[in-house]
């Protein structure tokens, strides 16, 4: 088909006639200033978002973990009857207060009561925390029981730079092809873990699996300390020990208060160490007086049965509470 020379002359004309139409549209956009009045008026805003800094979050933390039972041993006692009435195994209750072995059970001491079996095995099963805790699990010893299970026994040391405290670790037992096949975990002994210093752990497992192999130990949680409820000023003196060398320690000290406040809920946490620096023993137990006045002393006479040994020396601590109205 063919465009004669009418057929180009009139296109021409046409795209001619439309450019005409798009110049005449260009001055209209001109009001394009008036933006800038309403980013002006917008500046004067942002001070209305000063109080988002204030997060109350991390008060809420320590709820996770439930207040503990306490319950003091009285004439006629077994760890067995205790533990029917806190509907809690006897293993529970040796693992949670460090109790090797139940005939070494003073009047007076006084247990922790952990929590009941299902949400002991929830805690136990959790998670850990992915981002590494800046704490040292060392010293780890194994020992078989008469009975078939298995005391794990071991300390963590506090490189995190500032106190800590709600500490708990974990061990998992591991088969050939580093498959879990149990799993314990517990808190350290001492309460408030201060900056570089030591706290024995004492894990046991009801029985050994036939497939274990190999073991992991590894941190599971840690909170930054509120020390104001702590009492910092206790020390432990003159401490002796008599026994044989496998067997039964009778260990004897002082617990002296050297701050000016009422040292309340003491505690005396001891460790005993073989010629290779590993745990062999380990006991929480108040002393003869659990409040201690400033400048006050009380004594302690406590009885250790170490699963390893030698034992090669024993290291004492104490720890406290000051006085408030949770702790009249």
């Amino acid at each position: 088909m063919r465009h004669g020379p009418l057929y180009l002359s009139l296109a021409i004309a046409f795209s001619l006639s439309a450019c005409g139409q798009v110049i005449t549209l260009t001055p209209t956009p001109t009001p394009a200033p008036t933006p800038t009045v309403e980013i002006v008026a917008l500046a004067t805003l942002p001070p209305t978002a000063t109080p988002a800094p204030y997060t109350p979050a991390p008060t809420a933390t320590p709820t996770v973990t439930p207040t503990p039972i306490f319950y003091a041993i009285k004439p006629g006692d077994s760890l067995l009857g205790v533990a029917q009435s806190f509907d809690v195994s006897v293993a529970a209750i040796q693992e949670a207060n460090g109790i090797l072995d139940p005939r070494t059970l003073q009047i007076g001491q006084q247990l922790v009561i952990p929590l009941p079996e299902d949400e002991q095995e929830e805690l136990a099963n959790a998670t850990p925390t992915p981002t590494p805790l800046p704490i040292t699990v060392q010293n780890v010893h194994f020992s078989e029981t008469t009975i078939g299970g298995l005391w794990v026994l071991g300390e963590v040391q506090n490189s995190s730079g500032q106190p800590l405290e709600q500490v708990r670790v974990a061990v998992a037992l591991l088969d050939k092809e580093e498959v879990e096949i149990g799993r314990a975990s517990g808190l350290v002994a001492l309460d408030l873990l201060e900056v570089n210093d030591k706290a024995p752990f004492a894990l046991l497992f009801g029985t050994v699996p036939s497939q274990f192999a190999r073991y992991l130990t590894f941190p599971v949680s840690a909170l930054p300390a509120y020390v104001g409820s702590y009492y910092r000023d206790l020390v432990v003196e003159n401490v002796e020990s008599e026994g044989e060398r496998y067997a039964a320690y009778t260990v004897t000290g002082t617990v002296r208060n050297v701050g000016p406040e009422d040292a309340v809920s003491v505690q005396v946490i001891l460790t005993a160490y073989d010629a290779l620096d590993r745990v062999v023993a380990m006991r929480k137990v108040p002393p003869e007086h659990n409040v201690v006045a400033p400048g006050g002393t009380t004594t302690f006479r406590i009885v250790l049965a170490p699963v390893g040994g030698p034992v090669a020396r024993i290291a004492a601590v104490a720890q406290g509470r000051r006085r408030s109205a949770a702790n009249p």
